[in-house]
């Protein structure tokens, strides 16, 4: 008696012929679907906000180029900084200095 329920045990087909087949693998897919979702979604995003110029303290250091510069001059300008021909003289030489997007 103790050996025919240790086999009923030891074999796959237990517990009167039920055996689940390829299905079980289906919700452990899923939740590693939607983890795998979840990691694409915010690395995107955070990305996008990166590219923006966008980051939890302001603009993300390292971000260098036309939108950080100008952003700059115009501060200085609202300020009362720098006067308009200063602000215009600087702009220009700015753009004319400026390289042009890579594709």
């Amino acid at each position: 008696m103790l050996t025919t329920f240790a086999s009923a045990l030891a074999h796959p087909v237990a517990y009167g012929g039920w055996w689940p087949g390829p299905w079980f693998l289906l919700v452990p897919l899923f939740w590693f679907l939607v983890v795998v979702g979840f990691v694409v979604f915010f690395a995107t995003r955070r990305r996008r906000w990166a590219a923006a110029g966008r980051g939890p303290c302001g603009p993300w250091p390292g971000m260098v180029g036309r939108s950080s510069a100008t952003s700059v001059l115009a501060e200085r300008f609202a300020r009362g900084e720098i006067d308009e021909a200063e602000y215009r003289a600087r702009l220009e030489t700015l753009l004319a200095t400026e390289q042009p997007a890579q594709p």
